[in-house]
């Protein structure tokens, strides 16, 4: 045991690298609540000609009427837009007075070691370094594979969690789609660590080991939030070249053979929900569909992490027509957010996606859906909106306390519905 500690801790001791690049100074959030079709447009007005940033919804052709709309201003547009705001009479708070400050605050003030740490966020480098040393040091759970390469040639590596078994059905859970939203790597590895530390100790993780393999890969986008870390800390896009275009970049949730490019996509490449050229034309996109494909025999569960908004959705999201197990779905997300609330008391609100939030074609768990895997759900993690993108890493450990909770409960019912 003294040996394979000492192996974990020297594969993880890469060197933790401060964020840099692009500052937020004086940048504020604003939080808006339009009541008709002409406060909808002085929104979409505001967003062709103010270039803000919006974090909820995903672009402003998802807003509509009675709906909060959250989005980030440049610092040389705030007063403008808090006037065009006020003159006319829409309802608006601001959210985050200066991004920047929060984001200097989203590191927590204890001493940071190098390497990987389950309660403060982690680079690319800990994070690659930590797949191999819990690989290498949890033989008998534990094995590491490579599914591909992203865009900018970085290997994308996936854990496989469970004791050795034959004809073991499988969940399938993704984190780190959009580079910015930090929380959600967090949580897929912090599943993988409870998971190792609850086997053979805690009964419903154990049974579940023992029956189920998880397979877990911690971020998707790796070259996205590479990117958040070292040029700009809200970028959501992967980093792929678009042919006749100087914008950077697809939206890897939009990129999927699932009503692809319709309601909630834009086919612009310089809008944050860009759908690519084609249907899995990132690689990730790809690498993560082959892998499902090669595996839809066992793969019984998709389960892909998202943040915020504190939401638990099933398909469909392209469309307003009902999934066929949309019964079965909405009864097993209303039982895990009730999981979920009884930890911390964290509220939830689950549903169908297109009519829960607004709609989005070419996701990845509509597509998964539709590929045969029934218990296809996403999580929108903390928070609200108070810190949005920038949760700070004080809510680590209870996001994904509560979030654990919710993942098991979930596993529990489908092993328990394989046969």
């Amino acid at each position: 045991m003294k040996s394979k500690m000492w192996v974990f801790l020297l594969l993880v001791s890469a060197t933790f690298v401060d964020v840099s690049g692009d500052r937020f100074d004086g940048e504020k959030v604003f939080r808006v609540t339009p009541h008709n079709e002409g406060q909808i447009n002085i929104l979409k007005y505001i967003a062709s000609n103010m270039q803000v940033d919006f974090w909820r919804p995903d672009a402003v052709q998802q807003v509509m009427a009675e709906m909060d709309v959250d989005f980030r201003v440049e610092a040389d547009k705030c007063s403008e837009v808090e006037s065009l705001l006020q003159e006319s009479g829409l309802d608006y708070e601001i959210l985050i007075e200066n991004v920047q400050s929060v984001l200097d605050r989203q590191f927590g003030h204890h001493a940071r070691a190098t390497g990987h740490q389950y309660e403060k966020y982690n680079n690319w480098e800990a994070i690659e370094a930590w797949t191999a040393a819990i690989a290498i040091a949890n033989p008998a759970l534990i094995s590491r594979s490579q599914i591909g390469n992203t865009y900018e040639g970085r290997p994308m590596y996936l854990l496989k969690v469970g004791s050795p078994g034959v004809n073991k059905k499988a969940i399938f859970m993704d984190c780190g789609f959009h580079a910015r939203e930090w929380i959600s790597p967090a949580f897929c590895q912090w599943f993988v660590k409870e998971a190792v530390q609850s086997y053979g100790t805690e009964a419903l993780m154990t049974h579940l080991l023992d029956n189920i393999d998880f397979y877990v890969l911690p971020v998707l986008n790796i070259d996205g939030y590479v990117y958040t870390w070292t040029k700009s800390r809200m970028w959501r896009k992967t980093r792929s070249v678009n042919a006749g275009s100087s914008c950077i970049g697809t939206d890897p949730n939009r990129n999927f053979d699932a009503g692809w490019c319709s309601l909630g996509a834009s086919k612009r490449p310089c809008d944050d929900t860009y759908c690519g050229s084609a249907p899995e034309s990132e690689k990730e996109t790809k690498a993560l569909a082959d892998f499902i494909r090669q595996n839809l025999s066992t793969i019984k569960a998709y389960l892909t992490i998202h943040s915020y908004s504190q939401l638990l959705l099933y398909p469909y999201s392209y469309t307003y027509s009902a999934a066929k197990d949309s019964a079965e779905l909405n009864s097993l997300a209303k039982a895990a957010v009730a999981q979920l609330a009884s930890v911390h008391g964290t509220k939830y609100t689950y549903g169908q996606g297109a009519s829960t939030i607004y709609p989005a074609a070419g996701g990845s768990d509509d597509w998964a859906y539709d590929q045969g895997i029934k218990y296809s759900f996403t999580f929108e993690l903390r928070d609200k909106g108070r810190y949005g993108f920038l949760l700070p890493e004080s809510q680590i450990r209870p996001t994904c306390e509560e979030t654990m909770v919710a993942v098991k409960y979930i596993a529990s019912y489908v092993l328990n519905h394989l046969y």
